[in-house]
């Protein structure tokens, strides 16, 4: 069970690089629905590209530095005398190699310049599939591995398809375990293979077989799509409540039934305390509350120069009393904080210090609340009652007004002077937000004497803090601090003066919980820069990212629906590489 648990991991790690590929059932004779009609509605996870995704461009749009691996990488494989592991090295190499250019890409892989693409499973077992315009790339890039590892496949026929079998299980292990590769109408179907996986599971992943309450007829794409307003370019879910009836049950659905299965091979059942009709009523109420984790695009732009993607992860609850808590939570993020691009790094966290222990409280509560008869939940509680929030009262007493902290480093320059390479500028800005700002900094004064005899003042001028660090005139750093608004704001250079300044007009709304952005090439720049100035070669690390121009964010809050994960990536050519 192991081994199918690790291969599977492998064959989803592979499906995960196309599932921004993904498509929603557009017409009643698309290839959408003939995939979708073999995926039964009972699947654990599925994610799926449902419009022709521009593969071409976005692997043009990648930096050549994303294009590179590591040498130690393929050194293990290198190393190893087993056929597999030469397998695999030469289909990674294969690979990389392709990343060179989109029309090496889809050359090397038989492909359109547009696909779409699917993963899901069918119970434990992980299928993979995509379009293929070029069928006999695909088996000239597997001839190509054979030839180079001396690995072989056998030919096996099923329903009048051929498909291609890969060993992955030792020679003589009863636990046997094979890597299938079919094509049939313009789809390539990697899958896996195992003694438990009956014949008609084995022809619904190679699209031999629609299932009977498919996919294509449920109506959950559409839903999640309608309900989360998600683009109907790419969608994909983790089924919680599908998860714990396998967990809870030996014969509920597709995927109980197969670790039923191997179970009895093995001899012992590792679910048996869960197994209990306690565990399954009482696991199955909770996951009605939280019955799914969905995902999909908010949007996409896809060139040869740059490619962006905004999507989103939604932990789905029904829970209304845990949702209010950790909504009242929220706190202020200003937008200095949450913008890519604007800054080499910025962060925010929002908090509503008044309310954080009331509403961990509430959850607390919430959690402890049940008298579960279930043994794991009542272990669960018992520890967790032992971890009471109230005893941060007394940590955020003091702090009560508290809306949000955010930082942001801007801007940074190395010059070379003398010689000597040393810190020409840094632009960089940290923000206290709260309902007054002024008393917050008064109380904390009596802690902290180096700041006894600074007198904030009410109007918004700024104060010199260069005394309270003494740093050398030639680094530039002259830290300023003033009240904006409901903000305390410490910053340094002139970019960061203007962001203060802005601050002042930025009213305190409750506006998230978490942010955080990041620009490579505004990272890496300024340190590419010093190296050459002192001479000292950049470890291989840093290196292979000197020419990435991308820009990525990422953010956490709670909406109507759930507990939400935001995520935006942005990648462009660097001008050396055009």
């Amino acid at each position: 069970m192991k081994k199918l648990l690790i291969a599977a991991a492998v064959v989803a790690a592979g499906a995960g690089g196309y599932w921004l590929s993904q498509e929603k059932p557009s017409s009643a004779s698309s290839q959408s629905d003939i995939v979708l009609a073999s995926v039964p509605s009972d699947t654990p996870l599925f994610s799926g590209q449902l419009k022709p995704f521009p593969i071409k461009s976005y692997v043009n749009s990648l930096s050549q530095s994303y294009k590179t691996a590591p040498d130690e990488i393929f050194a293990e494989l290198e190393q190893s005398n087993d056929a597999r592991a030469k397998f695999l090295l030469s289909l990674s190499r294969s690979y990389m190699d392709s990343l060179q250019s989109g029309e090496q890409f889809i050359e090397t892989f038989g492909l359109a310049e547009q696909i779409r693409s699917y993963f899901y499973t069918l119970g434990i077992v992980p299928v993979v599939k995509f379009e293929v315009e070029k069928p006999q790339a695909i088996w000239a890039l597997l001839d190509k591995a054979e030839q180079d590892s001396g690995y072989r496949h056998e030919t096996r026929t099923l329903k009048g398809l051929d498909y291609r079998v890969y060993t992955l299980s030792d020679i003589g292990d009863p636990d046997k375990l094979e890597l299938l590769f079919a094509q049939k109408d313009g789809l390539l179907t990697v899958t896996l293979n195992s003694a438990f996986i009956d014949e008609p599971t084995l022809e619904t992943a190679l699209g031999l077989r629609p299932v009977p309450n498919s996919l294509a007829d449920s109506g959950i794409l559409e839903q999640i799509i309608k309900t989360h307003g998600f683009s109907d370019e790419a969608i994909g879910y983790l089924n919680h409540q599908e998860i714990v009836k396998a967990i809870t049950t030996k014969e509920g659905n597709q995927l109980a039934q197969q670790i039923t299965a191997l179970s009895e091979q093995e001899g012992e059942d590792p679910l048996a305390e869960f197994r209990t009709p306690e565990c399954r009523s009482e696991l199955s109420a909770i996951t009605a509350n939280w019955p799914r984790t969905v995902f999909g695009l908010n949007s996409a732009n896809i060139e040869d120069k740059q490619s962006s993607f905004d999507f989103s992860t939604i932990v789905e609850s029904k829970n209304k009393t845990l949702l209010d808590a950790l909504k009242k939570m929220r706190g202020f993020i200003p937008d200095y904080a949450k913008n890519p691009g604007d800054s080499v790094f910025s962060m925010g966290l929002g908090i509503e210090l008044n309310q954080l222990v009331p509403s961990l409280t509430a959850v607390w509560d919430e959690l402890l609340q049940p008298q579960y008869q279930c043994q794991v939940l009542q272990e669960f509680q018992q520890e967790l009652s032992g971890q009471s929030p109230a005893m941060l009262g007394m940590f955020t007493g003091m702090a009560n007004g508290v809306r949000g902290v955010s930082a942001s480093l801007i801007d940074y320059k190395f010059t070379d002077t003398d010689g000597e390479p040393q810190l020409e500028s840094v632009d960089a800005i940290v923000s206290l937000s709260a309902d007054n700002p002024s008393m917050l900094f008064n109380m904390v004064k009596p802690f902290a004497p180096e700041l006894a005899n600074i007198q904030l003042p009410q109007d918004g001028s700024v104060i010199d803090l260069s005394h309270l660090l003494p740093l050398p005139p030639e680094y530039g750093i002259k830290p300023k601090m003033a009240v904006k608004g409901s903000h305390l704001v410490i910053f340094n250079g002139e970019k960061a003066k203007a962001i203060a300044e802005q601050m002042a007009a930025e009213p305190l709304t409750d506006n998230g919980l978490y942010n955080i952005a990041l620009d490579y090439k505004k990272l890496f720049t300024p340190i590419v820069t010093l190296a050459e100035m002192t001479g000292e070669p950049l470890p291989e690390e840093l290196s292979m990212m000197k020419d990435y121009d991308m820009q990525v964010k990422m953010g956490v809050d709670i909406n109507e629906q759930g507990i939400v994960f935001d995520s935006y990536i942005n990648n462009k050519v660097t001008p050396a590489e055009e």
